[in-house]
């Protein structure tokens, strides 16, 4: 009886990042052997130890038809694993555990890692969008500019969290002068001074942020966002419009939807992937990728 049961059974693979974020990493592994359900799922738990490894685990999973891949870190472990999951049979599942958690948050993922890992055990499914900047793949978020600017001191920052980023944004923004950026987003040419240019996917900056609370995830676009730099003095009143899904409707953001957009800089700088700094070139290329990742959601 138990060898048929076997039959039936899901192949589950968690891959842990242990220094992602707040460091709930050290309950996840009792949390899921107590909770996840083993009539359902034959599961397997590996711990990443270098940047890129959770990516070449995922492919290495679906190779070996492993049904559904976990991510137990923030949104740089999530985009590691969905980047091996794109365009596959295989889903993601988020435990978040991550500083900023902004695709979790959008998908209204539970932040209790036994909720989480119960939302696991529905196995509802959804497909959602993804997309690439010159071929490289984000989940939720990917911008240039100073938020990419922040990305990367924050990705040497001794402390994580939301506390050692809020310092990063706040020490930097006064001396970060804009860019001149020219973007040709679906056929339309225009050329804007901007204090960054971000690529959503979801509604979420991370830390329950949302420059874009309108920013859907399988509607087959992602949104421009076009961020003017806020003088300094109104920065205290223009915060808080953050938190409450306001900021889009100021003068300081434009947002338009698109398909396929190239962004061309003066020069190569950092840019964003979910929160994660890579380096990039001049001629930034993006493009959507509909329906092309499954995902478990609540």
């Amino acid at each position: 009886m138990a060898a048929q049961d076997s039959t039936v059974r899901k192949e589950i693979l968690f891959i842990i990042n242990p220094i992602s974020g707040t460091g709930r990493h050290a309950e996840v592994e009792k949390i899921i052997h107590e909770e996840l359900d083993s009539s359902k799922f034959n599961s397997r738990i590996v711990y990443t130890d270098a940047a890129g490894q959770a990516t070449l685990l995922c492919k290495e999973a679906v190779e070996n038809g492993v049904d559904f891949i976990v991510a137990v870190g923030g949104d740089g472990t999530v985009n590691e694993i969905g980047q091996g999951l794109v365009g596959t049979k295989s889903a993601l599942g988020i435990i978040p555990t991550g500083s900023g958690n902004g695709l979790a948050r959008h998908l209204k993922i539970p932040f209790n890692i036994r909720k989480a890992v119960k939302v696991i055990n529905e196995g509802k499914l959804r497909k959602i969008d993804t997309a690439t900047v010159n071929d490289k793949v984000f989940l939720s978020i990917a911008g240039i500019g100073y938020d990419a600017f922040v990305a990367k001191k924050f990705s040497r920052a001794s402390k994580r969290g939301f506390y050692s980023y809020f310092r990063i944004v706040s020490g930097e923004y006064p001396k970060y002068k804009p860019r001149k950026y020219i973007l040709d987003i679906d056929g339309k040419t225009i050329t804007r001074r901007a204090l960054l240019i971000a690529m959503a996917n979801s509604n979420q900056f991370g830390n329950n942020t949302s420059i874009d609370p309108n920013a859907t995830i399988d509607d087959g676009y992602i949104d421009v966002c076009i961020l003017r730099r806020i003088p300094l003095f109104l920065i205290p009143f223009y915060v808080p419009l953050l938190f409450t899904k306001m900021f889009h409707k100021t003068q300081y953001i434009e947002i338009i939807r698109a398909k396929h957009a190239t962004i061309t800089r003066k020069k190569g700088k950092t840019m964003h992937f979910d929160g994660d700094p890579v380096a990039m070139g001049k001629t930034l290329e993006m493009k959507v990728n509909p329906l092309s990742l499954n995902i478990i959601i609540p």
